[in-house]
């Protein structure tokens, strides 16, 4: 009862939704290793946000915190406004899904046991799965374009439709916010594009925020509405795609020459190592 009445007053509470979140001055430290250090960064509302930078300069481990998998050594993160730590679980699962690397648990559902999963933050283990429960499912099954699959078994799907399916899940959420953590990882160029095209038209034509870790920084310029860049757990670039894609910008990010060139026939431009 006393997490009931929490979350009834967790939604009355006047909220700050410009930013999904604010980041002020994160650590992290595991076993006296520094993974993140005075990380301040802002997710305005409604953006596709990518976290880019080398293997282990801190993207995944800053996006566990964002998704309370983690909690940090020192500083703060707001989402809409409120303290990560003040909001109950139910409440903030309602408001923020997470995708992780691995997703292993699942196979054996269909896609549509999977999507439906997305709806427990709403009724609970032992709540009623409603009429509008089952709307969402269908709604989310339709929205990542999933329905001539809804009765086949997760393990038996492409890497692209899993994933597919794993988005429809949050999407059935309902959630406001979005964390995938290298959702296209394991999938090749022609996936790669049909999922982060799914995600980036989430963002905008449905007003959910997206904060996205991504290794390929020319596919972070074209789908992400920002770019977040870490090195070595501390911020080292933060900015539209456009002022990122610039070789110096590259070189400190990466440690190695980049080259940018320009299409006539793209809107973003394209970088390539020397």
């Amino acid at each position: 009862m006393g997490e009931l009445m929490s979350e009834t007053d967790d939604s009355a509470e006047m909220q700050d939704v410009s930013h999904a979140f604010v980041a002020s001055n994160l650590g992290y430290t595991i076993d006296g290793v520094e993974i993140l250090s005075n990380v301040s960064l802002n997710f305005p509302s409604g953006e596709m946000a990518a976290l880019v930078g080398h293997n282990g300069s801190g993207k995944s481990s800053l996006l566990k915190i964002l998704a309370r998998q983690l909690s940090p050594t020192s500083g703060s993160v707001l989402h809409e406004g409120r303290d990560l730590k003040s909001y109950h679980n139910r409440s903030f699962a309602r408001s923020v899904a997470y995708l992780p690397q691995d997703l292993s648990a699942g196979s054996d559902m269909t896609i549509r046991e999977l999507v439906s999963c997305g709806r427990y933050p709403w009724h609970g283990a032992l709540g009623r799965f409603s009429d509008l429960d089952r709307d969402k499912v269908e709604a989310a099954i339709l929205a990542t374009h999933l329905e001539a699959f809804a009765d086949r078994v997760v393990g038996t799907l492409s890497g692209g439709e899993r994933q597919r399916a794993w988005i429809a899940m949050l999407i059935a959420q309902d959630a406001r916010c979005l964390l995938l953590d290298e959702p296209t990882a394991a999938l090749d160029i022609a996936h790669q594009v049909e999922v982060l095209s799914l995600v980036r038209r989430l963002a905008h034509e449905a007003g959910i925020s997206v904060v996205i870790v991504l290794h390929d920084i020319n596919m972070a310029a074209r789908f992400c509405d920002r770019i977040h860049a870490l090195k070595s757990g501390r911020v080292v670039a933060s900015d539209k795609p456009e002022a990122i894609l610039v070789p110096d910008r590259l070189r400190s990010i990466y440690g190695i020459n980049m080259a940018v060139v320009t299409a006539p026939d793209l809107s973003y431009r394209l970088a390539y190592p020397l």
